[in-house]
């Protein structure tokens, strides 16, 4: 999923300019289910896997644009012995990593919504942002556990912090005085293609060395076909899907109360 990092920007510069006299804290929980699209998922950007969570502080301009503080947390897998696709059975890699996310978010609201003030009880709203996200790549072999940045299976080397763009939609509810319940998707842009460590291509040759005590498991994480101690692939092959970023999701509701300021609420006309 590509995303357009200016238009996220400048999305985020214009609800920070938007701000009103009619002004709100909102302070909030999520939880629900994270994610993965990437090199081990490149088609189903629906496929979750396991519980996120997190929290935010928002700051209500009016009843339409407010600017908020969010972090989340979850954790990402995805393995070839499970795919449909007999080419990624035989690639046989598999993963997981944590993902940690702390963004600044724009969310614009569709209906002007204050709860316990404005008419509409609900509103779909959406929102974009730019952020950092930690993750840390590894994999169960051979009864063990290994993390997986630390062996260079494509003889690169990578860090485990990238900027992240979400960007997703929702609605929320105005079930009870200033509480508000809410369900949101936000896809996440990370500007990293090693959030699964796989990227580019097999480990090449030149790179190796023998010598090293931690050569045979490194080229045995690298390439894990199913013919133990063959390798399927050619040093130099096709690894990944050669797109540059990975992408992350995390789906599920919100819960948040509102503190007003003591200036002038804004109601609908």
């Amino acid at each position: 999923m590509k995303l357009n990092f200016s238009a996220i920007l400048l999305l985020v510069i214009v609800g920070v300019s938007n701000a009103s006299f009619a002004q709100t804290w909102e302070l909030g929980g999520f939880v629900g289910t994270s994610g993965y699209m990437g090199d081990l998922n490149p088609v189903n950007p629906f496929k979750v896997s396991n519980l996120a969570f997190g929290g935010q502080i928002k700051r209500n301009f009016d009843g339409y644009w407010s600017l908020k503080l969010n972090g989340a947390h979850g954790k990402i897998e995805a393995a070839d012995s499970k795919s449909n696709d007999a080419h990624f059975r035989t690639r046989n890699l598999s993963f997981f990593s944590p993902v940690t996310e702390l963004s600044l978010q724009t969310e614009f609201n569709f209906f002007s919504y204050i709860p316990s003030v404005s008419r509409r009880q609900y509103s779909p709203y959406l929102f974009a942002g730019i952020g950092f996200v930690a993750f840390d790549p590894q994999t169960e072999f051979q009864g063990n556990v290994y993390q997986l940045s630390a062996y260079a299976t494509e003889g690169q080397q990578y860090k485990t912090i990238a900027l992240t763009t979400p960007i997703g939609a929702g609605v929320k509810y105005n079930f009870s005085g200033k509480w508000t319940l809410g369900a949101e998707i936000g896809y996440r842009t990370a500007y990293t293609d090693y959030i699964d460590d796989v990227s580019k291509a097999y480990l090449a040759e030149q790179l190796d060395n023998p010598a090293d005590p931690a050569y045979a498991l490194r080229r045995a994480l690298a390439d894990r076909s199913p013919q133990v101690g063959v390798s399927e692939h050619s040093s130099g092959t096709q690894r990944g899907d050669y797109r540059k970023r990975d992408t992350y999701l995390f789906l599920g509701f919100t819960l948040s109360y509102t503190i007003f300021n003591v200036k002038c609420p804004v109601v609908d006309e």
